[in-house]
């Protein structure tokens, strides 16, 4: 059966599954959505009017929610980068860590992005603030977690990476990482410097104008 991903290259879950897909070289389609693809959309649309992507199609199954899919590909298109541990605990650390990544970095990150969005110079202000408070935390979390560890789990690139490629990509850009922090950005570093992400980065390159924050001239 072959596989169909609809979403769109700047679109943080997006890049998710994209990490996820390029680490095991899995054959699949990209469809991407947009206003020069009202096909995608439309089909999209009919398969999941929740209206939220990326949602993967493997023949006639409908696979939606990042982590999930992430999850359904480890189980039903295994590469050579297990993407989830074998030994069951091993594996409850790693969706932990995917959760938090999620929960804790990309969402106030998409906070601050939501409110700069509606155009409101006092949601924007408001916004920012929260989300600098929120990452401030999350970041501080991570500097112990990540201690001694190439990877967000341990010695190996999983879920959880798949996670917080994305996740710290756009809230460095949201709120900087500071120097007070110098493992959470080395992990950074590395998450770039992996091919997959970094596949997806440059995939991404062209809409970065349309980061409502300002895109920063780096990375």
């Amino acid at each position: 059966m072959s596989l169909a991903l609809y979403g769109h290259p700047f679109s943080s879950y997006t890049q998710k599954v994209l990490v996820a897909l390029y680490e095991n070289g899995t054959p699949f389609e990209f469809r991407c959505l947009g206003p020069d693809s009202p096909q995608h959309s439309a089909e999209w649309l009919r398969r999941w009017p929740l209206r939220k992507f990326p949602l993967l199609l493997d023949g006639d199954r409908d696979i939606v929610e990042s982590s999930i899919i992430v999850e359904y590909l480890h189980l039903t298109h295994p590469g050579p980068v297990r993407l989830l541990p074998d030994d069951p605990r091993a594996a409850l650390e790693v969706r932990f860590l995917d959760r938090f990544f999620d929960l804790h970095v990309m969402e106030p990150m998409q906070q601050a992005v939501y409110a700069a969005l509606t155009g409101d110079p006092a949601k924007r202000r408001d916004g920012m603030a929260q989300a600098a408070e929120r990452l401030d935390r999350a970041y501080g979390w991570l500097e112990g977690q990540l201690a001694g560890r190439d990877w967000a789990a341990g010695a190996d690139f999983t879920l959880a990476d798949c996670a917080a490629a994305p996740s710290l990509f756009y809230a460095d850009w949201t709120h900087p990482i500071s120097e007070a922090f110098p493992t959470v950005r080395a992990y950074r570093a590395r998450l770039l410097a992996r091919p997959s992400f970094a596949r997806a980065v440059d995939e991404a390159r062209p809409f970065r104008p349309n980061f409502p924050l300002g895109a920063p001239d780096r990375d």
